[in-house]
């Protein structure tokens, strides 16, 4: 409010405006340069759908963005910024935060955020016993195991395995949606993935629109066969 301008929390989203018809509608609604609007997307209604925000009348244009959304880019050497140091000086008196206890996680698997290989399971599978399945895929894979919401809402799997709008957002070079129908919330977290590939019994599932390759068929009798084939595979090229 300091600054007396808008901002927008939990983007899933940032952008320029680029096209003319863009620019008109920035245009219309008081912005004095078009070209540098700054056009913001998040969830919106509950997640059902995905807005796209912009502020044309007052800068800064201010955003936070959602952890794991933005692709990391390679490193570039030619670039230079100038470094400030600066000393803080903080006394006790000055820390308004307690560390009471340090509990170290004694889980193996990999944060999803950082996993290049995920294998997502979810309603279609069945039950709590479908994520055998959905981990015998996995490890053939070298993969880590995901889930949609409604699996976690089950408590068919831990709340840190969800992605979608409220688990994790990951950008894997393969993602594999299992039994999964995909709900838009569930999409706002995968749909940065390098490759998706799904499986669904149902043709109409909305899952299959953001994805490379798709499977029609029963989850329970695919995955099984496809964990040996995968295992298979590799015994073969081991060999070789």
């Amino acid at each position: 409010s300091r600054v007396r301008t808008g901002l927008v929390a939990d983007t899933t989203g940032l952008r320029m405006a680029k096209t003319q018809e863009e620019y008109d509608k920035e245009a219309a609604m008081g912005c004095a340069d078009p070209t540098r609007a700054l056009l913001m997307t998040r969830p919106a209604f509950g997640g059902n759908i995905m807005a796209t925000l912009m502020c044309p009348r007052t800068k800064p244009q201010m955003a936070t963005v959602r952890p794991g959304v933005m692709k990391r880019i390679d490193k570039d050497e030619t670039r230079k910024g100038e470094l400030i140091k600066f000393d803080v000086d903080f006394t006790e008196a000055d820390m308004n935060v307690e560390i009471l206890e340090v509990v170290k996680s004694d889980k193996k698997s990999v944060d999803l955020t950082e996993a290049k290989l995920i294998v997502s399971g979810g309603r279609g599978i069945g039950g709590p016993q479908g994520f055998d399945m959905i981990r015998d895929v996995a490890d053939a894979l070298g993969a880590e195991v995901g889930s949609s919401r409604a699996c976690v809402d089950a408590g068919w799997i831990e709340k840190d395995r969800q992605v979608g709008q409220t688990g994790k957002t990951v950008r894997p070079d393969l993602y594999m949606a299992c039994g999964i129908s995909g709900a838009i919330q569930h999409v706002a977290g995968m749909e940065g993935s390098e490759l998706v590939i799904s499986i669904n019994k149902n043709d109409t599932a909305p899952i299959f629109e953001v994805s490379d390759l798709g499977i029609i068929g029963d989850v329970k009798q695919i995955l099984p066969k496809l964990a040996d084939a995968i295992r298979k595979y590799k015994a073969s090229k081991a060999t070789n």
